[in-house]
């Protein structure tokens, strides 16, 4: 957020953003700001609420903020890789957050370590300041052109700097970034959720391979590198992202809402009840009960004060926090036929978990319903999917996986079915579901 002209409490409204993006991650949070003469920054393990206290944000003054909410899938879960990173350079200083993945990350770490770069933590962000530094003499601005020239992959940047506020997507624009205002201040996120939570109207998205820089004089645009064709991460539709939430002029309720009216379409079932799974099946499991006339039930009772499971960085804690994250209200499924609508299937382990308590509680059949393509290939961008041996349906096809979760039938959403749903002429990556990568990735398995 850059506030110069009107002066708000650029630390609260940012908070009020990161509550909005909580969803994101839950690892680690953390908010920078410049006042003029000094660079703050306070982060620190946890969620949003616990990290920052009203003493805190009131520390953190001045008229340019950023802020960060973290997951791990480049470097660790440790406060070290905790966000936005910092840098103090001839020009003056800079804080940087990042949302993504950096496919030649560790090509450029190798370069910058040959030629006497230090590296402190063990995320990809910290590449992208080692390389904006070493351009410095050229201008703040300048460095960041010719870095985001230089690195590949998926990234949402914020730079704070002590003149302005920077915006950078990548060139296929897979990680979603946006552009709003408040009276004379603006404010970039990476969901339109969060400029809501500010106070901040909506303007536009930021464009594939554009950086946008804020300062006093307004906003200013600025293209780098060759014009590519946008390919938006579809599991931001399917999962990622707040329903309420519109990336790219696409709703994500909306998109869920048709992908459960095309999953009643291709697989009908004769069943007494449909139940989504909280949070982001509920959009398709009521448009799946609209088009199919069976009435839709609160079924599942979501621990609002976990996690999501499947950002969990490990395996273990993953099956743990399926038992304390929901429970089932058996009056409502018992003895009855259940439709059960989720947006995906990674590894099965919700899954699986799922179908059991329903059963335990009394259903007497689960038909099980995925608003997405069955999951078969890594993601190298920014979701946490790295290897294909991890992934249920790298390993077996529609009929066993159903058996393997205890379903009494299970129908995935097909790729062109999901793209029907997001309605839209511009391109996604659905690498995930295809194996075919808008950028040439590593090669991991």
């Amino acid at each position: 957020m850059y506030s110069k002209r009107d002066n708000l409490d650029v630390a609260k409204r940012t908070y009020y953003g990161l509550y909005a993006l909580q969803h994101r991650g839950q690892e680690s949070a953390g908010i920078a700001t410049f006042d003029g003469s000094d660079m703050n920054c306070h982060k620190d393990m946890g969620l949003v609420s616990e990290i920052f206290s009203k003493k805190i944000l009131k520390e953190l003054k001045g008229y340019g903020a950023i802020g960060h909410v973290r997951y791990s899938t480049a470097g660790g879960s440790s406060l070290k890789n905790a966000q936005p990173l910092m840098g103090k350079f001839k020009l003056g200083n800079i804080a940087i957050a990042h949302n993504g993945n950096l496919t030649n990350a560790d090509i450029i770490k190798e370069l910058l370590e040959e030629s006497g770069c230090m590296f402190q933590t063990s995320t990809d962000t910290e590449v992208i300041i080692n390389l904006i530094s070493r351009g410095a003499k050229k201008g703040i601005l300048q460095s960041v052109i010719d870095s985001m020239q230089a690195i590949k992959g998926s990234f949402a940047i914020v730079i704070l700097t002590e003149n302005e506020l920077i915006g950078v997507r990548d060139p296929y624009g897979i990680r979603p970034l946006c552009l709003g205002k408040i009276n004379e201040s603006y404010v970039l996120a990476s969901e339109s959720c969060a400029l809501n939570a500010t106070g901040a109207e909506f303007i536009r998205d930021v464009e594939p391979g554009e950086v946008v820089v804020i300062n006093e004089e307004g906003v200013k645009s600025i293209k780098f590198g060759e014009k590519s064709k946008l390919a938006t991460c579809s599991f931001e539709y399917i999962y990622f992202a707040r329903p309420d939430s519109v990336i790219d002029g696409i709703s994500v309720n909306n998109s869920r809402y048709k992908a459960g009216i095309k999953l009643y379409e291709v697989a009908p079932v004769e069943a007494d009840i449909v139940v989504g799974v909280p949070d982001s099946g509920m959009s398709a499991a009521m448009g799946y009960a609209k088009a199919s006339g069976i009435p839709i039930d609160m079924a599942l009772i979501k621990n609002k004060y976990i996690g999501r499971t499947f950002i969990a960085p490990t395996q273990e804690e993953r099956e743990a926090s399926v038992n304390v994250k929901l429970n089932v209200i058996k009056e409502n499924v018992f003895g009855k036929r259940v439709v059960l609508i989720d947006d995906s299937i990674v590894r099965g382990t919700t899954s699986k978990r799922l179908v059991t308590m329903l059963k335990e509680a009394g259903a007497s059949e689960v038909h099980f319903r995925v608003c997405s393509p069955m999951v078969k290939y890594p993601c190298y961008y920014g979701i946490d999917i790295p290897y294909r041996s991890q992934l249920i349906g790298e390993k077996m096809n529609e009929k066993e996986i159903g058996e393997v979760i205890g379903a009494d039938s299970l129908v995935y959403l097909s790729k062109e079915n999901l793209l029907e749903c997001l309605d839209s002429d511009h391109g996604f990556c659905c690498g995930c579901f295809d194996g075919e990568y808008p950028i040439s990735a590593p090669v991991k398995f």
